[in-house]
């Protein structure tokens, strides 16, 4: 549940970003970044498009410990989009980063099905759209 707080927002990626930068990956630090802003909003306008109500939870002890009370559609999940996003654009310019990270990127997808706030298939759907993201920021970054 802390990884779903952490990650309101993509505030999370903000300071994975500095440590990379200190560690000497400034630019994947750059390009994680990116990745991450250009997928929440997308992520946002793609749930406007989706009208999937979220699972019926509310009143389980881990749905109920979150502050936010989504009642957004529930695909994709913006959190892990923008996990994903983030994590596969810094592992595209340096895979030793990349798998550092992807534990936290694991774990924020995870937190979302585990709080029920979202079906595992908004989960699975977040990711993929996240990498899709992080190939096109790539691109138009080389």
């Amino acid at each position: 549940m802390a990884a779903s707080l952490a990650a309101r927002g993509g505030a999370v990626w903000v300071p994975v970003a500095g440590a990379l930068a200190r560690l000497g990956e400034r630019r994947a630090a750059v390009r994680g970044l990116v990745a991450a802003g250009v997928a929440l909003p997308l992520g946002h306008v793609l749930g406007s498009v989706s009208a999937r109500r979220r699972p019926p939870a509310a009143r389980l002890p881990a749905r109920r410990a979150l502050p936010e009370r989504p009642d957004s559609s529930s695909f994709p999940s913006k959190h892990a989009m923008t996990a994903a996003a983030s994590g596969t654009a810094v592992g595209i310019e340096s895979p030793r980063a990349g798998i550092a990270i992807a534990p936290l990127v694991a774990v924020i997808a995870y937190s979302r099905v585990r709080t029920r706030v979202h079906w595992p298939s908004d989960v699975i759907g977040g990711p993929a759209l996240g990498a899709a993201v992080a190939l096109a920021v790539h691109k138009r970054l080389r």
